[in-house]
């Protein structure tokens, strides 16, 4: 298929696209700023644009407007968010009617690496020792990772704000890699770094006196009882880590309401199939279509898949 369909309103669609993710992309705006788009598709034939399609992007919780009906399909990162929406624990208070229709294959880890210096091997070491940890965390409020950070602590009966009262601080980090963070490492002035993107940042943190905490059976557990998968470090890209288990941070449903009618839920994903050369995807992950549509390591599905695009993918076998 061409880039774009013929026509000129399919140019003037996509410079709107162009010109809303050069604004939305904008560096100098904050964290849970304007940040993320919703496209919509419909009729602008009358006097006022009549949406029959609403996509987005934003943050775990905007599965409350999927749910409502008023956002049709959304994306979430990583996979065990949507795990809690459905689920209706951890982030959510009550379980979300949601389905998948694809999911984008990412393959990542969140994992904790502390400086060896300290002594530490657990977080329980941390909460008894009251320990001013100088902790790397994402500056986004919103983002995911603080999700599973504060429900992890929460296991060990702590949190960043204890941590913050015994005289310990947040270093904020934009991407995995801030120059922020890396400094950090690299000087000895950080004492530890709670994330994901690992391949970003782990080997740097791995060479220059940092080491993985392990997670207690008890607290995998519990994080597994939210929605959250437990996996081993040590394969596939990250075969060259250490042996460690690891929180699954991977996977991007792009889900919608189990009451989306079949038909649309189908649409999409043969418009995966459709525009699948105009896609950016992560390389070294990304299997080709098929890969979207089954339970993979980079695909991860804890929640069920709408019938309609369920339908699809049969078809596709």
């Amino acid at each position: 298929m061409s880039k774009l369909p013929f026509g000129a309103n399919f140019k003037r669609a996509q410079i709107l696209w162009e010109l809303g993710l050069h604004i939305a992309g904008n560096p100098q705006t904050r964290y849970g700023g304007d940040r993320d788009m919703r496209i919509s598709v419909g009729s602008g034939a009358g006097e006022a644009f009549r949406p029959s399609l609403n996509l987005a992007t934003g943050s775990a919780i905007m599965a409350y407007d999927v749910a409502r009906g008023d956002v049709d399909a959304a994306f979430v990162n990583p996979s065990a968010l949507l795990t809690q929406a459905c689920r209706g624990t951890g982030l959510f208070t009550r379980p979300l009617p949601l389905r998948i229709i694809a999911s984008y294959p990412s393959v990542d880890r969140f994992v904790i690496a502390m400086r060896k210096g300290l002594g530490f091997t657990s977080l329980h070491d941390v909460k008894k020792a009251r320990y001013p940890l100088r902790v790397s965390l994402r500056e986004d409020p919103t983002h995911s990772t603080l999700v599973l950070v504060a429900q992890l602590l929460g296991h060990y009966g702590m949190s960043i704000a204890d941590i913050e009262a015994w005289g310990g601080c947040v270093v904020p980090a934009g991407p995995p890699n801030d120059k922020r963070r890396m400094a950090g490492i690299f000087d000895g002035t950080l004492d530890a770094v709670f994330d994901e993107g690992i391949s970003l940042w782990i080997a740097e943190a791995l060479a220059n006196n940092m080491a993985l905490i392990p997670i207690e059976s008890d607290a995998f557990e519990a994080m597994q009882a939210i929605g959250w998968r437990k996996v081993e470090l040590k394969t596939g890209r990250f075969s060259h880590l250490p042996a460690y288990d690891a929180f699954d941070f991977s996977g991007w449903p792009l889900y919608a309401r189990a009451d989306l009618a079949d038909e649309i839920a189908y649409k999409i994903c043969g418009a995966f199939k459709a525009r699948h050369d105009e896609m950016t995807w992560e390389e070294g992950t990304h299997e080709g279509l098929a890969h979207l549509g089954i339970e993979t390591d980079a695909t991860p599905m804890d929640v069920p898949m709408h019938p309609g695009a369920q339908r699809w993918w049969r078809e596709q076998g």
